[in-house]
């Protein structure tokens, strides 16, 4: 059985995402490896074993095309209205907070927040399928 690992994504700024990353989701650098032309980064935290990889490319300086295929990220919190005042706080600018209902059931409760690259993270109540 395959296990999930990691999700990948280029960023142009080493410092200014893996600073977004630890304060909006308490991510660390768990591993930082440099190449000649790219550095990956990989960060993660105690509560999942799942990490994000930033891929540095060196040289960049124009921002990436994230295209119209790219989604999101999620990550879940025990309290979701706890966890957006926080990021407002910080001045991380969450977006509203939404309930998704089908059949007259809630299925979510979460917001979008957008790394400095424009790549968006939901983040959701932790419940249900959402643990």
């Amino acid at each position: 059985m395959a296990k999930t690992i990691h999700s990948m994504i280029r960023v142009l700024d080493e410092a200014r995402s893996v600073d977004f990353y630890n304060k909006a989701f308490g991510l660390e650098v768990a591993q930082r490896l440099d190449f000649e032309t790219f550095t990956l980064v990989y960060l993660s935290n105690e509560s999942s074993p799942f990490e994000v990889e930033l891929t540095v490319n060196k040289g960049r300086t124009e921002p990436y095309a994230l295209g119209d295929g790219y989604g999101h990220l999620a990550v879940s919190v025990a309290d979701l209205d706890s966890e957006h005042d926080r990021i407002g706080a910080l001045g991380l600018n969450p977006k509203k907070i939404v309930e998704f209902n089908h059949d007259g059931a809630r299925i979510a409760r979460f917001f979008f927040i957008e790394d400095p690259d424009g790549y968006k993270i939901e983040v959701l109540q932790r419940g249900g399928r959402f643990q």
